[in-house]
């Protein structure tokens, strides 16, 4: 069994502070840092938030409480023009573009785009209009799960069940969904289209909250691949998420932290990003596979670094043999070790001299 490549995405997000001057540099950056995909933000700001809307405690540290969140929001849409440039640039770079839909209009046009995956942020796991709008496009989905319960996954899971079958036959309903979830159809289909990711929305994440362990629970749970967000600072906890069989690592990309903006604080710069690849591609590498024996590249050290049986001093044919006639020292080209007590009380076949290989 080999592991599968871990799928890597830079999180661009609204790190573009909304001109696509940056945003073309974040696709750059994410490409030369070795992403798989560069993912952004797609949405209609007055569609997500209300004008009474608050901004989240860490929006208001890194921007200022000087506004809620749909003034913030509306500087940092993309136009529809802006995707079809960034996707441009895309593949010229040779990575994938993703983005994440926040509202039904958003969701529709990503549709009409070129994308390896849907992307449910964790703030719309309950969102059941767009989590089954997502669904019933039969995409492959990713779907986070930060400050989410284990119910609150399934109950996902059902609506996204439901969707994946939905033929127009049942109207949605809570039962329906549920009915959806526990069918074979329904388990088969979320196998083949969802990913989850285990995320802790703070932005940044305290490491002591993470609790990484909580991706192993969530695959026992529902049967799923799983992945991991990551809004920590650094790169250590991803890297130990890859560890721990990630199969998919989504961290934020800016090109300096010190810019304005919600998400910038808890992003990497590309110097960064790109050493976390490399290093993830090092632990899938070294992971490999359960086999437990000696690899390819321990094959010649064997005989110097192993000990074989030899003579502890002068022998005579005949001898009874004790223990103490007989040393274990490199190379290991001869009578293992392990046979020691095979020959003690036996005679010797011969005469040996000190350090002369010993062989019966």
């Amino acid at each position: 069994m080999t592991i599968a490549r871990c799928f890597v995405i830079a999180e661009a997000g609204v790190n573009h502070n909304g001109s696509l001057d940056l945003a073309l540099q974040l696709v750059d950056a994410a490409a030369s840092a070795g992403a798989d995909a560069v993912k952004f933000q797609t949405f209609r700001a007055d569609r997500l938030v209300t004008a009474q809307a608050a901004k989240a405690a860490y929006q208001v540290h890194n921007t200022g409480d000087d506004g809620g969140q749909l003034a913030m929001l509306r500087a940092l849409e993309l136009k529809a023009d802006d995707h079809h440039r960034l996707i441009a640039r895309c593949r010229e770079r040779g990575i994938r573009f993703m983005s994440t839909a926040f509202d039904a209009e958003s969701l529709a046009f990503l549709l009409t785009l070129d994308m390896p995956a849907l992307k449910i942020p964790s703030g719309d796991i309950t969102a059941a209009p767009l989590l089954l709008q997502a669904a019933r496009a039969r995409r492959p989905l990713i779907v986070s799960t930060g400050m989410a319960t284990l119910g609150e996954i399934e109950a996902a899971l059902g609506v996204i069940a439901f969707g994946l079958l939905d033929d127009g036959s049942v109207p949605p309903s809570t039962e329906a969904f549920q009915r959806a979830a526990l069918s074979a159809s329904g388990l088969q289909a979320l196998r083949e289209h969802v990913r989850l990711l285990h995320c802790v929305t703070e932005y940044p994440a305290p490491p002591a909250q993470v609790h990484l362990r909580a991706m192993d629970t969530m695959a026992a749970a529902f049967g799923l691949p799983v992945g991991y967000s990551d809004h920590t600072l650094g790169t250590a906890v991803a890297l130990a998420a890859v560890a721990r069989g990630a199969a998919v690592i989504e961290k934020h990309l800016t090109l300096d932290r010190a810019l304005p903006g919600p998400d910038h604080r808890a992003s990497i710069e590309p110097g960064e990003f790109a050493a976390m690849v490399e290093a993830i591609r090092t632990i899938e590498a070294a992971l490999g596979t359960p086999f437990k024996g000696p690899g390819a590249a321990e094959a010649a050290n064997r005989v110097p670094a192993r000990r074989s049986l030899v003579a502890a001093r002068p022998i005579r044919a005949g001898q009874v043999l004790v223990a103490e006639d007989l040393s274990a020292k490199r190379p290991g080209d001869g009578l293992s070790p392990m046979r020691l007590w095979e020959h003690v009380g036996r005679p010797a076949a011969r005469d040996y001299a000190a350090d002369e290989p010993f062989t019966g």
